[in-house]
This record gives C-alpha cells, structure tokens and sequence, in this order.
C-alpha cells in the first residue's frame, strides 16, 4: 500500500518573496499571497502543516480596490469595552495606516485557527517600497490573471 510522505519540520525550505501592491486589486492580491503563505504552490503541500514561504509586500499605500469600495468599505474594531465599537472607511484607513488594509485581507484567507497564526507571522507588509528584509534576498514574485509567475 502506498503511504503518503509527510514532509518533516527540517526538509521544508522556505523562501522569501517580494511582491509589490502598487496597481494591484486587493482581494486578487490577497489570495496569491495567502497560497504562497501557506504553501499551496509546493508539490508537498500538507494542509495541516506550515510549508509556506516568507512574503514582503511593499507600496501598500497604493493598493487599489475596484468599484466604490474606496468610500463604501468599513473597517472595524473594537476596544472591548461596552462603546467601544470603531468604524472607518477604506480611504481614512489608506491614509492613516495602509499596512493594515493588506493584513486584514490576507488574514481572512487563511485559516482561522493556530496554523492560520503562524503562518500569518511570516507576513511582512510596508508602507513604502524600502523594507528592513534585503539580506534575505527576497524573489519578485509577479502576480498576473492567471496565477502564479515566477
């Protein structure tokens, strides 16, 4: 009978990818990255084990939604304490902290559990185009319609 190999902690490698936000669409963005985080374009994908690669995204200020999602979108959080309901809408978020925007849709792609904060630790998104992560070397990872370019 034929077993399937499960990858041990040590064989997985990981890699670190670049892919820049200016001009992309913010789900379509959000989707690719959330399969590269958790591994989907490895040939020994395990679902319930972290086999993903590091992400840096970089120009999240210049990430674009389609529609009137830019005025009508809500972003909210909240405090804890009775009241403590905030609300904001996509352009005062992309003003004030656009890292967020990027973080929040990538995190509801992944799993809701403790492998989805794992791997959610191995993203790193900026605001700008430097980031802190050059001696990694990280690959420019093209995102187009149909799928993944590498």
């Amino acid at each position: 009978m034929n077993k399937t190999k499960i990858p041990s902690i040590d064989s997985i490698s990981r890699q670190w990818y670049l892919v820049d936000a200016e001009n992309q669409t913010l789900g379509r963005l959000a989707t690719e990255v959330a399969s590269v985080l958790r591994g989907k374009n490895k040939a020994y994908f395990t679902p319930h084990l972290d086999t993903g690669d590091f992400v840096v995204v970089i120009n999240a200020e210049k990430i674009q939604v389609s529609g009137k999602k830019s005025e009508q979108k809500l972003y909210r959080r909240h405090s804890g304490r009775p009241g403590g309901m905030k609300v904001e809408k996509f352009n005062a978020l992309q003003a004030r902290i656009p890292e967020r925007i990027v973080e929040q849709a990538i995190k509801g792609m992944l799993p809701h559990n403790a492998l989805g904060r794992q791997l959610f630790r191995k993203l790193k998104v900026y605001k700008g185009p430097e980031h802190p992560h050059s001696a990694q070397n990280p690959q420019a990872l093209n995102l187009s319609s149909n799928g993944l370019d590498k």
